[in-house]
């Protein structure tokens, strides 16, 4: 599953004008899970709701600034497995499109992976 595209305002940047004023981040998350309970029951509890994760997402990005963006992904990601018990993998990826790097450049930012103990990546379906 996936949530990609979430704009937040976040106050994240190792220089004082970034966390006064803050800047738009921008989230991808993809996460993965064992569907089978879901769609046998065809219940929303089995799964993961993406408006409450996507909730989490403005929540996390918006509150507590960092001074780094691989820091705001690991947090973001630690959340997300410990508030949605039905997700094994998590995939979140943080771009910053106004970093402060006096250039032009298309994007920047950080992937960042973390699972559940015993947690393994699924093989892909053909």
């Amino acid at each position: 599953m996936f949530l990609h595209g979430v704009e937040v305002r976040g106050r994240h940047g190792v220089f004082d004008f970034e966390r006064r004023t803050g800047q738009r981040f921008v989230v991808d998350v993809d996460w993965w899970l064992d569907t089978g309970n879901a769609v046998a029951a065809d219940r929303l509890d089995a799964t993961v709701c993406y408006k409450q994760l996507y909730d989490c997402v403005v929540a996390v990005t918006a509150g507590e600034p960092w001074r780094l963006i691989e820091t705001l992904a690991d947090c973001l990601a630690l959340t997300l497995l410990a508030r949605f018990p039905a997700m094994a993998i998590v995939t979140v990826t943080v771009h910053k499109p106004e970093a402060p790097i006096g250039g032009v450049f298309a994007d920047v930012g950080i992937t960042m992976t973390r699972r559940r103990a015993g947690a393994s990546m699924p093989m892909e379906q053909t």
